[in-house]
């Protein structure tokens, strides 16, 4: 015959809740003793043979007479009572419930029967967290149970979920807690620096503003503030970055046609025929003309419009 996993001392307790005080009165309280214990032993558990087992059943019954009423009513009330935030701590709860328990029922205080209470505490708990996960939307409540080191078989079976669903939210908890992790260890780099010099070496490793604040311990009006003078800081630099790369543009392509002094305008449309006597293809034709360091008006004109150098040679003749 399978033996049940509950303890015998609960089991007892539970057998003894359904009794009514008629059950436990006079003469019939004997023949409901014998009862129980029959119907222990069909369950799987030696009462009837085992002398210490019946002595246990008959304390119970004693208790029960006594109280006036079962263990079970108390113990259900009590635990049945803890919230998620009393059992934060599953073995401070446990010794909360058996002192509570415990005050009317001595035999709970056994040293015995504290990881069965345990156990009970633990379920629970698993119980509570389950129940409110199954309050939260989308992938909270996977997260939930996850952050509270819930086994993943499960949380994929009480949140009707598939396992590459649970892996992608642990997957995205994990990379979370990493980035954490990363962003203490910058912080404690950083030593006693300025808050303004803090928040901008953060900002320079890409640290997003809630870690800096929750992290960083910094204010979040200072980390808008720093943020908004470096935008304008790096908006001066771009202008005048574009400003030199716009100089060094103009400077390369050389002065426009008409600030080309008519003398170096001969020169330089002397050097285009030359170069135009040894290729007619363009792409050759701007390599010469670059390499012989020509305007770039100029080197337009002889690329693509070579007739107009008569032009030109005769309006820096005149």
């Amino acid at each position: 015959m399978t033996q049940t996993t509950e303890p015998l001392w609960l089991s007892i307790e539970r057998k003894i809740h359904g009794l009514s005080d008629g059950d436990l009165s006079g003469d019939s309280r004997e023949a409901t003793i014998q009862r129980v214990a029959g119907e222990l032993d069909g369950a799987g558990e030696n009462v009837t043979k085992h002398g210490g087992h019946m002595l246990q059943l008959r304390w119970a019954v004693e208790a029960r007479c006594e109280v006036g009423h079962s263990f079970m009513q108390d113990f259900d009330a009590t635990v049945g009572a803890l919230a998620l935030d009393d059992v934060e701590n599953t073995s401070l709860a446990t010794t909360n419930v058996i002192a509570t328990v415990g005050g009317t029922w001595a035999a709970l205080k056994d040293v015995d029967r504290r990881p069965d209470v345990k156990a009970i505490v633990e379920a629970t708990r698993l119980d509570l967290l389950i129940a409110h996960a199954k309050t939260l939307e989308g992938d909270l409540g996977v997260r939930y149970l996850y952050e509270a080191e819930v086994d993943p078989a499960v949380v994929i079976e009480a949140l009707g979920i598939d396992q590459a669903r649970y892996d992608e939210v642990k997957a995205a908890v994990d990379a979370e807690r990493a980035e954490v992790a990363r962003v203490e260890a910058l912080v404690e780099g950083l030593g006693d620096k300025s808050e303004e010099d803090r928040v901008k070496a953060l900002f320079g490793e890409n640290v997003a503003d809630d870690l800096i604040v929750s992290i960083g311990g910094i204010d979040a009006g200072t980390v808008e503030t720093v943020r908004q003078a470096m935008e304008a800081e790096l908006a001066e630099q771009k202008r005048l970055a574009e400003e030199e790369a716009a100089r060094k543009a103009a400077e390369a392509a050389g002065p426009s046609l008409d600030d080309i002094p008519a003398d170096e305008m001969l020169e330089h449309i002397e050097s285009i025929r030359e170069i135009l006597e040894f290729s007619d293809v363009e792409a050759e034709i701007r390599t010469m003309c670059e390499q012989s360091q020509l305007p770039s008006a100029l080197i337009d004109i002889a690329a693509t419009d070579a007739g107009k150098l008569d032009e030109l040679e005769a309006k820096a003749e005149g």
